[in-house]
């Protein structure tokens, strides 16, 4: 699954944001999902979530588990630094 997968730093995800550019990326545990055909990320905005940024903590706080993940393809790897 990961093999193969383009690495994008930090600044590079928070492009994807649905504003700077048409892209609506989220990154959780390490790996960046393009979020862009949900009707939940239109303007790339989620409830009080953002796209652009890595969500890996916040989920904790969500009503829904990791699996929501599955729906989304996976487009990339988050570089460490």
């Amino acid at each position: 699954m990961a093999e193969g997968l383009l690495e994008y730093s930090k600044s590079q995800l928070a492009l994807r944001n649905g504003c700077d550019k048409p892209q609506i990326w989220i990154a959780y545990r390490g790996y960046i999902y393009d979020v862009g055909e949900s009707r939940l990320w239109k303007n790339g905005m989620h409830y009080e979530h953002w796209a652009g940024q890595d969500l890996t903590e916040e989920l904790q706080d969500a009503p829904h588990s990791e699996t929501v993940f599955l729906k989304f393809q996976i487009i990339g790897k988050l570089k460490d630094k």
